[in-house]
Formats: C-alpha cells, structure tokens, sequence
C-alpha cells in the first residue's frame, strides 16, 4: 500500500543528484490529498480496510469459539495468507499488463461476496469450521490478486514528487483503521456475534469499489513489457530482485520477520482466552493495542528524514519486534501485555513498512508489479508457514514458549542480516 520515498532523483545521465534531506511532518501528508484521483481512493479504501479489520477479529474469535484450538487458528491463518503464493506472482505479471483499476474492482467484489457468505452462514447457525476453511481459502485467492495490484497502483494517482506524502497517508490509513477496527469489532460482537461483523465487511467493501469506478487513471507512463509469455514475465521479476543489491537482501529480512516474529498476531485469540483469561472483548484490546503501536510507528515513520539513515531504522526495529514479543509472553498481566503488544506493533510497522519503502524506491517502474508480488509472496507466504508451523508447536509445546522461540531466531538472524544491510545502506538508500 506503500509509494517510494526518495530523497534522491535521478537525472537524465542515469546519476543520482545530489541528496535532498528534507524534514517531513504530518501536515506534508495532506500533499498526497491535492491528487483527486488519490484523494478519492483513499476515501474508499479507509472505509474497506475499517471493514477489513472488523472481519478478521471477528474471524479469528469465530475459529476459536468453534474449536478451542491454536493449531486451528495456525490453519486458518495459514489457509488466508497461502493462496498468495500460487495467484500473486501471476497478477504481479498482469498488473504490469492490464488495466490496474479494473483488475482491483474484480478482486474487490470477489472479496465482498466471501464476507457475505459468511455473515450468511453465521446468521442462519449454519457455520462449521470446514466452511470458515474453504471461505478463507476463496479470500485467499482474491488477496492474491488485489496485494501487488494494490501496491503498484499508487504510483499512478499522485504527482511524483507527492510519492513520500502517499506513502506516510498510506500507512497511516492502514494502522489507524487496525486500531479502530478491532475496537468495532469488540463492541459488534459482544452485542450481536460475529456475524454482523462480517456483514459489515461486505458493505464496506461497496466504499472501495464506488471510488475505484469514480477515479480515471491518467496515462500510465510506465513501460509496459514486451508480449511475452506470463510465465518468462515472472522468471524475469524474480530474477531481477534477487540479484538487485538492496532487493533480494531486504526480501530475505522481511521473511525471517515474516516467518518467525510476525505470526503472533494470528494466535492472538488463543492469548487472550488462554494466557490472559479474557473473551472476544480481550482479543478486541490485543488487536486494538497492536494496531495503535503500528498507527505510531506509521506517524513516526512520516516524520523521520524522507529517506536518509531509513536502512538503520529498519534494521532496529528489526531487533525491537522480537524483544517486544518476549516481553509479551513474559507476562499473565494484561495491562502489561497490552503495553508489551503496542510496542509490538509500532516495531513490526517500522520493519515491515520501511523494508516496503526502500524496496519501492529502488523497484524500476517496468518491473514494480511483478516486485510487488513477489514482496507479497515472501511477506504474506512467510507468515502462512510461520503461523501454520507456530500453531501446530503451540498445541504441543504452548502458545507463550513457542512464540519466545521464535522470537529468539528472529531477533538473531535480524541482527546477522541488518549488519550486511548497514554495510550498504548508502545505495540502497540512493535508489
């Protein structure tokens, strides 16, 4: 959901300027609003993803209710964030062929009619884990098509010199709806169960799909590849960020992040229910605490210099996200663990958002979807295998031992990998 920042542009010789170090604040996010085309997007897209987040809430506490079981919840987890890993690099190569727009409006209303189902299901007592299952897997596949589309649409709504503004307006969007939504969800569920959470979620999703069919994307500057078969189009990305110098070692970070640390979130209900003796209220202040930890890391993010020294930034939060997590499982106190969680979530928004941010600024614009996806496949893959793996050990050995576990590789190969990164931190921050 993220657009490059850049403080250095490259000329016509194919050489960086000189770098810029211009200090960015939150009234700077209001420059990607002066797009109308963003400005409607992001509108509609507040409104989805407040939907979004009530849904997963509520679709995690359903999976508990229905089977009490952390390897459920690494299953569940598991079946959403695979499918991304057979549909992603397949629309990454048709979003630099196809029009983008049309493509996010067919995911979307793929996506509303899984959250309508379920409202259906759930309404009518009708519900059984094996639907929450197949649902999830459906979901799957639609956010395998819209992730990279998503992501390589930005570029295309706001002014280049508007792309940092977009970028902090993004992650912003994203983590205050993470706040808010879970606190929604909280209160929908206690008064009326999960299903009118995910009736919401449906409806939401009308918000995004009235803004993308309002927008007119201006004309796409942006070589498009030659007509070529997808399937070399896909080997041709993937060859292309591994041997890149900042690419393919920042994809190797975020998927340790992604494979060891970042799947707590998905065992979130077993923590409340089990470790801190709470109900659907419970989960609702984990995800809520997670969610404002990652709103601020988002807000400090935009206020930090544009680009210079974002490697190092990166590189410590890396390390702080597996020291919060062991802090969080430390603890029975749920105070505590909410404080623990909130700096959970700010460190895991720095990593994740910041690697993205380097990533976008380094991406050649004819090679940005098919990068995309294959961020998408590392990213969301990662944490596929981590909760499945993390939930499965959790029912052997314990939710709060496994998650200490990971967190104790994370944060060692975090810091083996950071120090590489810093090494070269000037030229991956040079574009």
């Amino acid at each position: 959901m993220v657009a490059p920042m850049t403080d250095s542009v490259p000329s016509e010789a194919g050489k960086a300027a000189p770098a810029r170090r211009p200090k960015f604040s939150l009234r700077d996010v209001g420059r990607a609003l002066r797009n109308p085309h963003y400005r409607v997007y992001a509108l509609g897209n507040i409104v989805s993803l407040l939907g979004t987040w009530v849904q997963r809430v509520a679709l995690g506490w359903l999976t508990w209710e229905l089977t009490h079981s952390e390897a459920w919840l690494g299953i569940i987890a598991f079946a959403d964030l695979i499918p991304s890993i057979v549909v992603g690099p397949f629309a990454g190569a048709i979003a630099d062929r196809v029009d983008r727009r049309r493509l996010m409006i067919f995911a979307q209303l793929v996506a509303m009619t899984q959250a309508a189902a379920l409202a259906v299901l759930t309404f009518g007592g009708w519900i059984t884990i094996e639907w929450v299952l197949g649902l999830t897997i459906y979901l799957g596949m639609a956010v395998g098509v819209s992730q990279p589309v998503r992501l390589s649409l930005i570029p295309s709504l706001v002014q280049r010199e508007d792309l940092s503004a977009a970028t902090a307006f993004n992650s912003i969007m994203f983590n205050t709806a993470r706040f808010i939504g879970p606190a929604i969800a909280g209160a929908v569920i206690v008064w009326g169960g999960t299903a009118p959470a995910f009736a919401i979620n449906a409806v939401s999703y009308l918000a995004l799909v009235a803004a993308l069919m309002t927008i007119r994307m201006p004309d796409d500057t942006e070589a498009r590849p030659a007509d070529r078969r997808m399937l070399a189009g896909m080997a041709e990305g993937a060859r292309y960020a591994v041997s890149h110098p900042g690419i393919g070692p920042l994809l190797l970070l975020i998927a340790v992040v992604a494979l060891f640390a970042r799947p707590f979130t998905e065992l979130l209900p077993g923590f409340a229910s089990e470790v801190f003796g709470r109900g659907a209220d419970g989960l609702a202040w984990l995800q809520g605490a997670t969610g404002l930890g990652a709103m601020l890391g988002g807000m400090w993010l935009a206020q930090r210099p544009v680009l210079t020294g974002l490697t190092r930034f990166v590189v410590a939060n890396v390390a702080l996200f597996p020291l919060a997590l062991l802090a969080f499982t430390a603890t029975d106190v749920f105070p505590v663990g909410l404080l623990a969680a909130t700096l959970a979530g700010f460190a895991m928004i720095g990593g994740t958002i910041g690697t993205l941010t380097l990533i976008q600024v380094a991406v050649d614009g004819a090679m940005r979807g098919r990068v995309m996806s294959l961020y998408g496949v590392v990213f969301r893959g990662g944490m596929a295998t981590g909760a499945l793996a993390m939930g499965s050990l959790s029912a052997a050995f314990g939710l709060r031992e496994t998650i200490a576990a990971g967190a104790v590789v994370a944060l060692t190969l975090g810091l083996w990998l950071g120090r590489r990164l810093l090494r070269s931190s000037g030229a991956i921050e040079a574009g």
